[in-house]
């Protein structure tokens, strides 16, 4: 356990938080291109997935600095 009281973090859980979080780059990458297209795109949707994107990236630099 860490002084904040949370557990630490093992290779295989990095591992995964590191794949959710490249996970969620993509897909909001993927959006923001679709948002250029001729396609229908929402602001909302693009909104919620980079805020996905960003938290899965602070649970993966968290879990780092909990090493």
């Amino acid at each position: 356990m860490t002084e904040s009281g949370e557990p630490r973090a093992d290779g295989r859980r990095l591992e995964e938080l590191a794949e959710q979080s490249n996970h969620a780059q993509r897909r909001y990458g993927l959006y923001k291109a679709r948002s250029y297209g001729p396609r229908p795109s929402s602001t909302a949707r693009l909104g919620e997935l980079k805020r996905d994107a960003e938290r899965a990236t602070e649970r993966l630099n968290r879990a780092k600095s909990n090493v």
